[in-house]
């Protein structure tokens, strides 16, 4: 087997020839990325360079205009409903907001994606919910209210409840976005912790470079919605191209 196909047999997520327009403005042009089964990649690139679209196309909440994105060999997005949402239902999107519900406690949080499953018998989720938390260091929040809670708390909450669904892709909208530099090394390392313990596949799309260090086996850079480079941190940080390398003078 080639180092090709060892590549493809691995993948868990291909995306091919991938353009995204929105009226006259095309946002992603020709994207072709491979990821492989428990690999974390970092997207980067300046805002409005499509890289939140990319993760929304691999979910399908938004459908490429040109394109494919398999997800587990799979282009799931014109199945029947039953099978589209069992797919879905191995992926995990943390938002970068958290996107928690206002009026539900902690614990209810954890319990709706569950919940809603359509296969949901009724039994008492209680240590699901607790495993959960105490994997993100939160299990004394459980009863608190989302307005109770930091920004970095709301993050690890977010990522309690995505994980209620033993997800095997995680995709990370801006996972650190708004938070002091403690609480965001903090969440980058409970990412790769997530990796290492549950075997996840990781797409991260952040800003935070520091982040990028610590969490990529891969960086894919984006440049006016194409994909301009990618390679491991220190090899991007060693680009002789001046765009690829701004991103890594940040210290």
């Amino acid at each position: 087997m080639t180092q090709a196909e060892q590549l493809s047999s691995d993948a868990v997520l291909e995306i091919s020839d991938l353009k995204k327009s929105f009226g006259d403005l095309t946002v992603l042009k020709n994207i072709n990325l491979t990821v492989s089964k428990g690999e974390s990649v970092v997207l980067l690139g300046k805002s409005g360079t499509g890289k939140s679209v990319i993760l929304q196309c691999i979910i399908g909440l938004q459908l490429p205009t040109e394109g494919t994105v398999k997800v587990f060999n799979t282009e799931f997005i014109n199945l029947p409903e039953k099978e589209r949402n069992h797919i879905r239902r191995r992926i995990g999107f943390l938002f970068q907001s958290g996107a928690l519900y206002d009026s539900m406690t902690v614990r209810e949080n954890l319990e709706f994606p569950i919940i809603r499953q359509p296969d949901y018998k009724k039994e008492d989720l209680t240590s699901k919910v607790e495993e959960q938390l105490k994997n993100v260091g939160l299990l004394n929040a459980i009863d608190k209210m989302p307005s109770e809670l930091s920004g970095g708390m709301k993050k690890r909450v977010g990522l309690a409840r995505t994980l209620m669904l033993n997800p095997e892709i995680i995709l990370y909208d801006e996972p650190t976005t708004g938070l002091d530099p403690v609480t965001s090394n903090e969440i980058s390392h409970l990412i790769i912790e997530m990796q290492k313990k549950f075997g996840v596949t990781s797409v991260i799309v952040t800003h935070d470079m520091p982040c990028a260090k610590l969490v990529a086996d891969r960086i894919v850079v984006l440049k006016d919605g194409m994909l301009t480079a990618q390679g491991t941190y220190e090899e991007l940080e060693k680009s002789e191209d001046e765009f690829v390398r701004g991103f890594f003078e940040f210290e």
